[in-house]
């Protein structure tokens, strides 16, 4: 014999204080709830507008150099101090929380062409127009003590970049060659050479710690490993690559910034094509670099934006720019991921938040559910018509919005030209080159 009994649990239906929210109950059979489809995507139309309305990325600007700043470098250990270099030879130690510069340091005579940090953050480098490197304490000295390097190394030509070893006390700087060096020694350990005039960037695989790869005035991208005697690779592009950053999660992969407004996503086991080509620039790329979980980079262009994009999309996500700022020199993003820095000829680094319409300081439960909630609804339906047009939408300069306009005429200019060449052209003739293929000239082993 079945007996049917009521079971009523106080604790479903009776709040525990009364700033609680009443608890309503609820069937999620969806037989019940026929217009749960339609109600979803006005919801997720509504968060992706709200998502625009809130957009407003820019945090602050750091002011205080007398010349354009030429390189940013975030310290390795410590998430508030950023270090910058600017035209006149002046580094300055920064406090983020603070918003104000901690220290002034007259590193060099001239430019200071580039900064890196020690793995353990206890010191700094930088290289200069005047042929020099130095190694400078990353605590300031005490009260009338004058400020000195700790080390002083005088290269027979100037250097323009420099990049320290991730887990041991050597470092490389580029020029007419590429070298390696020992904190304690006042020579190069190793030179390398591939027939190249000069070198404007080099950098140290943070995964793969004893691979290195350089930009070369030849339009190649040259990669090295620190225990062979030799270079390893060359990539010949058709511009000239001005900088390039690792992967810091995917060991193989790197991005370098190219003078042919493009970025370009290399594995480096299969470098005859590129992976991915980044478009959207209008004008040259001069610096990149990836965020912390390696799903990201940015980049920083003359037309005079800061860009993001993902690391397998070729075209940018988000899109910075303000009136006042010029030719972005450098950019860096946070080792948290929350925030991207960027120099800028007008002598001001500014602060933006990597996603523009997130909300800064703490956040309560329901704050959190609702916008992880607002971002799977978006996530959804983000291939609806609607919701695509309004999450892309961007408002641009008019100079770039015009040079863009420009290039896409002259890109339909060029697709049509080659349709013609290939309608015309006899069965059996030489092939025309992919997209991809067409930025890469030659792989030399």
């Amino acid at each position: 014999m079945k007996v049917k009994v009521l079971c009523r649990n106080p604790d479903d239906y009776v709040r525990e204080t009364t700033r609680d929210i009443q608890k309503v109950p609820r069937n999620y059979d969806p037989t019940l709830h026929p217009f749960e489809v339609p109600r979803e995507y006005t919801r997720a139309l509504n968060a992706t507008k709200l998502e625009r309305v809130f957009a407003k990325p820019f945090v602050a600007s750091l002011d205080g150099h007398r010349d354009g700043i030429s390189c940013i470098v975030k310290h390795s250990k410590s998430l508030s101090t950023v270090l910058s270099g600017a035209c006149d030879g002046e580094v300055k130690v920064w406090n983020l929380p603070k918003r104000e510069c901690m220290r002034t340091v007259q590193a060099h005579e001239g430019f200071v062409r580039g900064m890196c940090s020690r793995f353990c953050g206890t010191s700094f480098f930088t290289v200069g127009d005047d042929k020099t490197i130095k190694q400078w304490n990353m605590e300031a000295p005490g009260y009338g003590v004058r400020e000195e390097p700790i080390n002083t190394i005088l290269g027979k030509a100037v250097f323009t970049g420099i990049d320290h070893h991730h887990r041991e006390g050597t470092f490389a700087t580029c020029g007419q060659t590429v070298d390696i060096w020992d904190e304690q020694r006042s020579s190069p350990i190793r030179s390398f050479s591939w027939g190249v005039d000069s070198f404007s960037s080099v950098r140290y695989n943070p995964v793969e710690t004893e691979l290195l790869a350089s930009c070369a005035s030849d339009r190649s991208v040259v990669l090295y490993d620190t225990r062979e005697s030799a270079p390893l690779r060359k990539v010949i592009m058709q511009l000239r690559s001005n900088t390039l950053c690792w992967n810091p999660m995917e060991a193989y992969y790197f991005t370098c910034a190219n003078e042919d407004y493009n970025l370009y996503t290399y594995d480096i086991r299969h470098l005859d094509v590129p992976v991915t080509v980044h478009m959207d620039h209008v004008s040259a790329v001069l610096d990149v670099d990836y965020s912390p979980t390696g799903r990201e980079f940015v980049s920083a262009s003359f037309d005079k934006t800061v860009r993001i994009f993902q690391k397998d999309k070729g075209h940018s996500r988000e899109v910075y720019h303000t009136k006042r700022m010029q030719h972005v020199i450098s950019v860096r993003w946070s080792a948290d991921n929350k925030y991207i820095m960027s120099g800028s000829d007008e002598m001001n680094i500014r602060l933006w938040k990597a996603n523009a319409s997130e909300k800064l300081g703490l956040l309560s439960t329901r704050e959190k559910a609702a916008a992880n909630y607002n971002k799977k609804l978006i996530e959804k339906f983000q291939h609806h018509p609607q919701v695509r047009r309004i999450a892309r939408h961007r408002h641009l300069p008019r100079d770039v919005l015009k040079q863009k306009r420009e290039q896409r005429e002259m890109k339909e200019a060029r697709r049509r030209k080659e349709q013609n060449v290939r309608k015309h052209s006899k069965p059996g003739s030489v092939p025309l080159l992919t997209e991809k293929e067409k930025h890469v000239v030659a792989v030399v082993e």
